[in-house]
């Protein structure tokens, strides 16, 4: 019969069956191909958070592919997003990317918003993320005045930075008035806000050109905030100021600074929190001052740091944890020391998480008739809400698919058709942010295809896998068969692996591998089948090697290499000198085999290797070039030295034997050690094990044996230059045999029947048995019991079976090695367990607690251990709920099963359904199986609230009247008491008018409206009640008739009521005179914008008068490193070209510019997003509207919403 491939690869076994590979329902891995229908996939669209530079022409990308090839469109802010009125909007031919030109003429700011793309064909629509369009800012810095500083020697001391909020944030550094970064130490040390702390100043902190930079990467601008002096004052100084202004009576001497504890500058207080992301960085900060400097350390309260992710910058002030998780929660504590105190401060950090997949949606092909499942699985903290979309609709309002049940999580399929095919979006939300996923169901009914190319060759070297590949695609998924040769005779050997995507691999691919293969794919619908052939090559090998060589300094070095091949590949030989290529040098020439090296150097010396390349394989082969010094006595020949001889046994004893042998030639390298070996020819015959070594000054051996081995010995003598061959072999020696001196390992005993007990343990090897007829003692006792130990000897096995035990009782066990010669040590006593049986004793007193209408708690008494029989798994509760016709007759509908693991005695039963009445029982659970049912309990479940009515219609539109047909609710969860019908007309702009709540007996299913307006549009909101409250709504639409031509009205059936015919608005008088108001209103204003426009001017920047002028934006130039002009409304003069530092403190980048470049890298700014999908879009209006003012700024876009509204 066929075998049926898992997800993971599976062997074939032997057998005279055909290979057959099925897929189950993984066909939602594969691509459709793009020439059969499918909906849209999104494939490429901008960031969530899109920051753009307002310089440049906004660029927001929306690719998709389908079949028809997907139309596009776009919303802004929630509304449509009509591209077509805004001149400046293109959207890029045959793909739905927006191209916003704002190079020419508009602004940024004016497109700031929240945008969403929607690609769509006949098959379905596909959504794309919410994508926050915002400019990049560089604002001013504030205006300020900043007074000197003088301190005295030790005192601690913050320079605020306060840099100019800007999207994103800018970097902060501090640098002087040359552009040279400010030295920082354990004393000085800038921190996450940006400002400087000092611990302590010293006189040389003295300097008048503290500046505080901010670097906004975005627009490439550098800013600088006004210089601060600082004038740090000693002792000698001061006492010599109060000597120069007090007389001889006042003047008492200032003292230097007392030495103090800690105390911390940043955070304030004891106690802070902090709240941190899911796989951001934790950065926590404690800056502290004290006199001598503060040392920092940071240990975690109820834990230790995370290896490996924990990082200590600045000089330990700051602790820093890369992909933080829930587990890094918890109190981090700060402690600050000197040689006067400490001072400690704890931060409570609290790890949230914005969603993150755990299963993610993965498209579906199906054909008509089959079922299938789409699963959104994603976590975080708090846990996120799941919503399902279809088509980018909310899929409650969707129109209904009777194929398609949504189960939280899951939607689930069955007996699809092909008019069902649609796009479905998941958006799993919460605070935090929010993913969203598209995955389409497409139900296409298509013969299989291959999609691999026909009669590919494929190459592979022998010994080695190969892998044939069979790409296909078919709906239903068709099966997957493998044939070798013309014949076709179908693969039926176990050498072969079959993977789920069709592909068939040789793990060891032979010589006799060679041939054509066929891989046929069917289904239903028909049969399709490629053909592929393999080859297997000869593997290149160097046949000889380069050897080892030492030369003297001058001389001449050939190494050889000759490489055999397949005959119908070419290799390449390269020679490679310590891994990189040879000199460029004439010394250096290489022929066919050799590599020939004249006139060696010292720099000669080194690794030298032959690697010989194929298309298909590589092999390699190093000799090491040693170099000396020329001697006038012909060169000695240095190398490995020759293998030792005359090997000889003595003092043979039963645990020991003594090995000597006679040295072979050193060539010229001492013998630093010999390596001695031995076998087992009685064990392991043919495998040489590691003895000994001993120095190279000795030739005898004295070698520890193990008893009943038959040994053989062989030496090995090294030198410098490397290790020789091996000797002759030795002759043999079998010591005498022994009792075991160990026992077998991992013994346990378990039952696998109710009066058996199983023993099992690891065997000794051959090895370890120390002599002939290795046997094993198997012993057993009940613990709790006065019987002597039972003890019988088995064979060379690993398992005994003990029948007739009492059930589950407590066991001691042992077993011990013996052979010819003896008995091992005793043994090492385990308990075991003989076997289980089914528990005896229900669980009794079963009470039930109804908490509401979906929850109950049940609680029992536990059972006696003795019925359990067993280990105690835990207990089962059985419910189910029955509908009963008659008082006499109850069917039992479902039965559910919840376990409850452990000793418990009580559980929660969730999930019931509200005025409904239930049955339970509760049994005992062990590891053989349940034990029997408790007294059955009935309990009821209040009532709740109902769903929304099944369906609702609106038929028969008059004039002035409509009809409502509904079905009642599918869950009533109780008596209905009325049902609500609320409704309010719309009118043409979409504004809804007031609304009208009517009340409905329960026992209607049909209502008439009348004394309607004719021709208006009424929307309906529609309900019903129980006494607990009321339930879910459903909606619906319908316009009353207007019959101008005296036709009857037609009855439109269920759905929206559409009018015989509608009035032209656009003909309307009072239309037209709103319309020609609106225009000459924008038009006002359009000349009032233009007025106010070219009131400002270019003007040029004023020279640097001093080096305390106010700082101002300075764009940067890329030429020369020098300040250009910059235009503002303020009165501001060009700067000298050349001058170090310019009036307005704006700094350009520049590529020769060193301690500038290293500020720009490391710091992204990131938009704080609350995890919405869809929503409203708005900001802070500042004095003008957003809308064509004149301000660099423009109003940040609030959050999106979490989910379509």
């Amino acid at each position: 019969m066929p075998l049926k491939i898992m997800p993971k690869k599976k062997h074939l076994s032997a057998g005279r069956v055909p290979l057959i590979l099925f897929l189950c329902q993984m066909i939602g891995a594969l691509d459709v191909p793009l020439d059969l229908v499918q909906p849209p996939t999104i494939t490429q669209q901008s960031p969530k958070d899109y920051i753009v530079d307002p310089r440049e022409n906004i660029v927001i990308q929306c690719e998709a592919k389908g079949k028809p090839p997907p139309s596009f469109s776009w919303t802004r802010n929630g509304t449509h997003f009509d591209i077509d009125k805004d001149p400046l909007v293109t959207m890029k031919p045959g793909s739905g990317t927006l191209i916003i030109n704002i190079i020419t003429e508009g602004k940024a700011e004016t497109y700031e918003g929240v945008y969403q793309c929607t690609a769509r064909n006949e098959r379905g629509a596909a959504v794309s993320n919410n994508i926050v369009v915002r400019p990049s800012r560089s604002p001013l810095w504030t205006k300020e005045r900043l007074e000197p500083i003088t301190l005295r020697n030790g005192q601690s001391l913050v320079l605020p930075c306060r840099p100019p909020i800007g999207l994103p944030p800018a970097i902060i550094f501090w640098m002087d008035n040359s552009f040279q970064r400010l030295p920082q130490s354990e004393r000085v040390s800038q921190g996450l806000n940006g400002d400087l702390y000092f611990s302590n100043v010293l006189p040389e902190d003295t300097r008048e050109d503290y500046i505080c930079y901010a670097r906004f990467n975005h627009t490439q601008t550098i800013q600088q905030k006004q210089p601060i002096s600082l004038k740090v004052i000693s002792v000698d100084e001061l006492n010599d100021t109060l000597a120069a202004n007090l007389s001889d009576t006042e003047f008492y001497g200032a003292k230097p600074s007392k030495e103090r504890p800690p105390t911390f500058l940043t955070p304030e207080g004891n106690e802070s929190l902090k709240e941190e992301l899911r796989g951001n960085v934790l950065s926590l900060e404690c800056i502290a001052e004290g006199l001598p400097t503060p040392i920092i350390y940071w240990i975690k309260e109820d834990g230790t740091l995370p290896v490996n992710r924990t990082f200590y910058r600045n000089f330990k002030k700051t602790l820093q944890i890369t992909q933080v998780t829930e587990a890094d929660s918890g109190n981090y504590q700060c402690i600050a020391k000197n040689p006067l105190g400490a001072v400690h401060h704890t931060i409570a950090v609290t790890v949230k998480a914005a969603p993150y997949w755990i299963a993610a949606p993965q498209n579906l092909v199906l054909s008509p008739g089959e079922n299938g499942t789409l699963i959104c699985r994603a976590n975080g903290n708090p846990k996120p809400r799941i919503a399902w979309l279809t088509n980018g609709v909310p899929i409650e309002i969707a129109p209904e698919d009777p194929s398609r049940k949504i189960d939280g999580d899951t939607i689930i399929f069955s007996n699809v058709q092909e008019r069902l095919s649609a796009v479905y979006q998941c958006n799993a939300s919460n605070e935090y942010g929010y993913l969203l996923a598209n995955a389409f169901v497409n139900v296409l009914a298509e013969p299989p295809r291959i999609l691999t190319s026909a009669n590919i060759l494929y190459q592979v070297i022998a010994n080695r896998p190969a892998f044939l590949d069979c790409a296909f695609f078919g709906s239903p998924l068709p099966t997957i068969e493998w044939f070798k040769g013309t014949k076709g005779s179908a693969l039926h050997e176990d050498i072969y692996v079959l993977h789920d995507n069709g592909t068939l691999e040789i793990p060891v691919a032979q010589k006799d591998s060679t041939g054509t293969y066929t891989c046929v794919a069917r289904n239903k619908l028909g049969m399709a089948k490629n053909e592929v052939h393999l080859e297997i090559k000869d593997p290149t090998r160097i046949i000889k090697q380069p050897e080892h060589a030492v030369v003297q300094r001058g001389s001449k070095v050939s190494f050889e290499c000759k490489v055999k091949h397949d005959h119908t590949l070419i290799p390449t030989i390269v020679w490679l000198k310590d891994h990189g290529e040879l000199p460029n040098e004439e010394r250096f020439s290489v022929d066919k085999d050799h590599l020939v090296v004249t006139d060696v150097s010292d720099d000669d010396g080194g690794t030298y290797t032959c690697a010989a390349n194929t298309t298909l394989d590589r092999v390699s082969a190093s000799a090491v070039l040693r170099v000396v010094a020329p001697t006038p006595t012909p060169a000695p020949i240095y190398d490995v030295p020759n293998p030792p001889f005359d090997l000889e046994l003595t003092n043979q004893l039963d645990k020991s034997v003594q090995l000597t042998w006679t040295p072979g030639d050193d060539n010229n390298s001492p013998i630093t050690k010999f390596i001695i070996e031995y076998e087992d020819a009685m064990h392991e015959a043919g495998v040489w094990h590691h003895q000994a070594e001993v120095s190279g000054t000795q030739t005898t051996a004295q070698l520890k044996l193990s008893p009943y081995v038959n040994y053989s010995f062989r030496v090995m003598a090294e030198n410098n230059i490397g290790r020789s061959v091996p000797s002759e072999a030795s002759e043999q020696y079998l010591t005498k045999a022994a009792e075991p001196d160990q026992n077998p390992t991992a013994v346990e005993g378990l039952g696998t029947e109710p009066d058996n007990l199983v023993i099992t343990w690891k065997p000794l090897n051959g090895f370890e048995s120390n002599g002939p007829g290795l046997q094993y003692k198997v012993s057993w006792r009940q613990k709790d019991g006065d019987d002597e130990w039972t003890s019988v000897v088995v064979a060379n096995v690993s398992k005994y079976i003990v029948s007739g035990t009492p059930t589950f009782v407590p066991y001691l066990i042992k077993v011990q090695a013996l052979n010819d010669v003896g008995f091992a040590p005793e043994p090492a006593v385990v308990m075991g367990h003989s076997g289980e049986d089914l528990p005896m004793v229900a669980p009794g007193n079963v009470r039930v607690n109804v908490v509401n209408s979906t929850l109950a708690e049940v609680h029992w008494d536990p059972v006696p251990l003795k019925s359990v029989r067993g280990h105690l798994q835990g207990y089962r509760i059985y419910y189910w709920k029955v509908q009963s016709s008659s008082k006499r007759n109850r069917r039992h509908i479902e039965k559910k099963i919840l376990t409850f693991q452990g000793s418990k005695t009580h559980g929660m039963l969730p999930g019931l359904q509200p005025y409904s009445h239930y049955f339970l029982n509760v049994r005992v659970v062990n590891g053989k199986g349940e034990g029997p049912a408790s007294s059955d309990r009935g309990f009821h479940t209040p009532e709740g609230v109902p769903s929304a009515p099944s369906s609702l219609k609106i038929v028969n539109p008059t004039l002035d009247s409509l009809t409502l047909e509904w079905d009642p609710p599918s869950h009533p969860n109780g008596v209905l008491t009325e049902y609500t019908l609320k409704y309010q007309p719309i009118n043409s702009t979409h504004e809804l008018g007031p609304l009208v709540d009517l009340k409905i007996p329960a026992n209607k299913t049909r209502w008439t409206l009348k004394n309607l307006n004719f021709s208006t549009r009424y929307k309906f909101y529609f309900y019903a009640q129980t006494s607990v409250g009321s339930g879910s709504q459903i909606t619906e639409e319908a316009i009353t008739t207007v019959d101008e031509a005296g036709i009857p009205p037609p009855d439109v059936g269920a759905g929206k009521a559409m009018a015989s015919r509608q009035v032209d608005i656009a003909t309307q008088g009072w239309f037209i005179g709103l319309m020609c108001a609106v225009a000459l209103l924008i038009l006002i204003l359009l000349i009032v914008c233009f007025v106010r426009r070219n009131k400002g001017g270019k003007y040029p920047v004023k020279e640097k008068e001093d080096a305390h002028a106010d700082p101002e934006i300075q764009p940067m130039k890329e030429d020369d490193g020098t300040f250009g002009e910059y235009s503002d409304a303020e009165d501001h003069k060009p700067l000298k070209k050349g001058s170090r530092t310019p009036s307005d403190r704006t700094v350009k980048k520049e590529d020769s510019d060193d301690s500038l470049v290293d500020y720009g890298e490391g710091v992204n700014g990131q938009f704080n997003e609350d995890g919405s999908f869809i929503g409203q879009y708005s900001g802070k209006k500042e004095k003008e509207p957003a809308e064509g003012n004149e301000s660099s700024e423009a109003p940040s876009p609030v959050n999106a919403m979490n989910s379509f509204v």
